[in-house]
């Protein structure tokens, strides 16, 4: 059963926003008395909170689905919907947050520190909000934004003073149990411990954190042996302590060739960023099991080599806990002037406003299509506007035109190459598809029309005065060639002898005298 988790992959999803109310007060005596449609409440935030009393990711690991409460909706008489619930998730501290791609967000190293992991959606403004001089009664209202949903990765990096590496089964577990109140597992089998174990420890006036990190191998800088895994404990301390085992009976080793070893691999392991490099902390060896009469002739062989490297060396045994105040009061010491000088090197905070440039809303980008090219928009502004719009309400669309043209959309478009009826899309992906009308400059915002409607989406059927004109010409020569071809038709029958019926006979003696 697994009980420590320090890699765990979130899937997040924030609150989306609720949508604002269209709604016109209706009262006695005042039929004009205004929209009183209230806006919609924000979605829910999910965050991380830094929290000192837990200690691993394994909720996480069994639960990884974590979502956060959607906004209400508008409601009439002004009444605002209600604000989503925020999902607050507790982390240990030491917890680097990630996002899929491998790079950092935050590093949760204070206590009580929250971090927005994901934002929720903006609530949609209600048609009072919407309403102005010239659009006094709006019949739309904003929709809800949706909220923020992906993953992120939360990576444990146990912070204490002191870690205790080397190969498996060298005594950590017993070393960390003797000094301190930790209780981890301890057994005569390799890999034993397979996640850190944190003890305190009270050397004098010295208080400090030790990690018993599981066992390192040779390769473990590559990830043999889930090295990797481990090595990542090792980043925040401030002291190293090698710990090497003088009774082991395993052929081809002995102290200073595990030593070696341990000091190649730390030497490999790449470190954060503005971290000091792990062998240029300050580093102690233990030559441990000394209760063995082998082991104890051994640690006096070895010693003067590990110490001509400039190490210093204590000779302990868990069972008989000889040497281990020695080595604690070394650790305090160690511990207490790195305290020392870290606040003596420590700056003091400086609050410094630069000014930012001036950034685009918007990008255009000219895509090749099938049919054409086809222009996209791209910023924050025009996507988050389409997500508010509802495009069944053409009074709506008609708002959103206007927003776009005075961001400067449409001459962008035009300076791009676009031209009427050309194809545009907002956002990434498949995104929303318009084909571009450019809009007129015009007094659009006075026109009158049914609320919920834009004139300028009407397919207006009234003739302009050319129109008119131009038809009333057109009918006038229309009749005019009629009454010429019925002319023309009565006189070919008079030359003919021939009566409009058709009967010759019918003609009189002046017809006949004529012809």
């Amino acid at each position: 059963m697994v009980t420590f988790v320090d890699r765990v992959t979130l899937h997040l999803r924030a609150g989306k926003g609720g949508n604002g109310c269209v709604s016109v007060r209706r009262e006695k005596f005042k039929p004009l008395a205004g929209p009183d449609g209230g806006n919609g409440g924000s979605g829910g935030d999910v965050v991380l909170v830094a929290d000192p009393q837990v200690t691993t990711l394994l909720s996480y690991h069994h639960s990884p689905h974590r979502s956060a409460g959607n906004g209400g909706f508008g409601m009439g008489d002004n009444r605002s919907g209600a604000l989503g619930e925020d999902q607050e998730l507790p982390v240990p501290l030491g917890t680097v947050v990630k996002d899929t791609d491998g790079n950092v967000l935050v590093d949760m190293l204070t206590p009580g520190m929250r971090f927005v992991a994901a934002p929720g959606g903006l609530g949609g403004l209600g048609n009072a909000a919407l309403a102005s001089p010239k659009r006094k009664a709006p019949g739309f209202a904003l929709l809800g934004t949706p909220g923020w949903e992906g993953d992120v990765v939360l990576e444990l990096k146990t912070v204490a003073d002191v870690a205790l590496v080397g190969f498996p089964s060298a005594g950590k577990s017993s070393l960390i149990a003797a000094v301190s109140a930790a209780r981890p597992k301890i057994a005569d089998y390799p890999f034993t411990t397979l996640h850190p174990n944190l003890g305190v420890v009270q050397a004098g006036d010295a208080r400090y954190t030790i990690a018993d990190v599981p066992g390192l191998i040779e390769g473990a800088s590559e990830g043999r042996g889930l090295g990797l895994e481990f090595l990542r404990h090792v980043e925040r301390c401030t002291a190293l302590v090698h710990v090497l085992d003088c009774a082991t009976l395993d052929p081809g080793r002995d102290p200073l060739s595990d030593l070696d070893i341990i000091l190649g691999e730390l030497a490999a392991y790449p470190v954060p960023e503005g971290q000091l490099p792990l062998l240029e902390r300050p580093q102690i060896v233990v030559l441990n099991k000394i209760d063995v009469p082998e082991a104890h002739e051994l640690a006096d062989f070895v010693r003067p080599d590990i110490e001509a490297r400039g190490f210093r060396v204590f000779e302990i045994s868990t069972v008989s806990r000889a040497g281990l105040r020695e080595l604690t009061f070394a650790l305090g010491d160690i511990v207490e002037q790195h305290r020392l000088a870290t606040i003596d090197e420590a700056p003091a905070e400086r609050v410094v406003i630069r000014p930012k440039g001036a950034e685009k809303d918007f990008t255009i980008k000219v895509e090749g299509g099938t049919y054409g090219p086809v222009y996209r928009i791209l910023g924050d502004k025009p996507v988050k506007w389409v997500q508010q719009t509802d495009f069944q309400n053409e009074e709506a669309v008609g708002y959103l035109a206007d927003r776009l043209a005075r961001l400067g959309v449409e001459d962008e478009l035009f300076r791009a190459g676009a031209v009427a009826g050309a194809t545009v899309v907002i956002g990434p992906g498949d995104g929303i598809v318009f084909d571009w009308e450019p809009t007129l400059s015009s007094a659009a915002e006075l026109m009158t029309a049914p609320r919920g409607t834009d004139p300028r989406l009407l397919q207006s059927t009234r003739r302009t005065n050319n129109e008119r004109r131009e038809r009333y010409h057109e009918r006038m020569d229309a009749k005019a060639e009629a009454r010429a071809e019925l002319e023309a038709e009565r006189l070919a029958a008079r030359a003919a002898g021939i009566s409009p019926d058709g009967d010759s006979s019918a003609l009189t003696f002046d017809d006949e005298d004529e012809r």
